[in-house]
């Protein structure tokens, strides 16, 4: 298998919520900059390790929601609203500082309302390749843009998926599908308080430039960066995120 390498070192810590034990990870030190805290995406985590390891300029905690990855069961089914319910308790129990929420995928969705429900915890929000868009808001459309993103090479990428996938199940996955699609982010982002910055894949078929665009207007202090790859852009460049990221919780321009 090839694609880009994880951290070669990180610290596992769990934490019980009312929704259920929560897995977290993470990569380096307490440092002066804000926390970043990033949400998995799809049933999936792993992925994001190589990409999070290149924010070494903050403390990254890497959340798995309940469920799934390496977290425990829930004790009742969770939509996006109970998934974002959890994470607020899992920064609540983690009492860190103002952290910079963020989100790939399905995860812009839940860390969106976390940031809502928990003002006084957020410094600031990202979404990376946010969902989920108009055009996919059925089952047949989302698997169909997903088949289409898909054709973009990124290898190595199915195969950090796998085991995870298996973890979940299959009526699990239904399940947060189901869930995703039902749930709308262009409603909640009236709504959250903090800088918000939108990142979009250049080559994204699941998300359209457009409405990615949109979501970072609808905000009260929102920007919109492009990088070039697909949905998963953080696998195709780790490095892709770093800098907006950084100029974003640190307030400085990055070059």
């Amino acid at each position: 298998m090839t694609g880009p390498r994880p951290p070669d070192e990180y610290v596992v810590r769990f934490t019980d919520t009312p929704h259920g034990r929560v897995r977290s990870r993470i990569l380096g030190p307490r440092r002066e900059a804000p926390p970043v805290v990033a949400v998995m995406g799809m049933a999936v985590s792993d992925y994001l390790l190589p990409a999070l390891s290149t924010l070494s300029w903050s403390q990254v905690h890497l959340l798995d929601l309940p469920g799934l990855a390496g977290s425990g069961p829930p004790p009742q089914p969770l939509d996006v609203p109970g998934y974002a319910e959890c994470v607020a308790s899992w920064l609540d129990a983690a009492d860190l500082p103002p952290v910079v929420l963020l989100g790939h995928s399905s995860g812009t969705q839940v860390a969106a309302r976390t940031a809502v429900a928990r003002p006084d915890r957020t410094a600031a929000l990202v979404l990376a390749s946010p969902t989920v868009d108009p055009k996919a808001r059925s089952v047949p459309r989302a698997l169909f843009w997903w088949r289409m993103d898909s054709h973009f090479p990124l290898p190595g990428l199915r195969e950090t998926h796998i085991p995870e996938w298996r973890r979940a199940g299959f009526r699990q996955l239904v399940h947060l599908l189901l869930v995703h699609l039902r749930d709308r982010l262009e409603e909640v982002m009236p709504e959250v308080p903090c800088p918000v910055l939108v990142i979009r894949g250049e080559q994204d078929a699941l998300s359209s430039d457009r409405w990615a665009a949109e979501l970072a207007t609808l905000a009260a202090d929102g920007r919109f960066v492009t990088t070039p790859g697909p949905h998963t852009f953080v696998w195709y460049d780790p490095h892709a995120w770093c800098g907006p990221i950084r100029e974003l919780a640190t307030g400085r321009r990055v070059s």
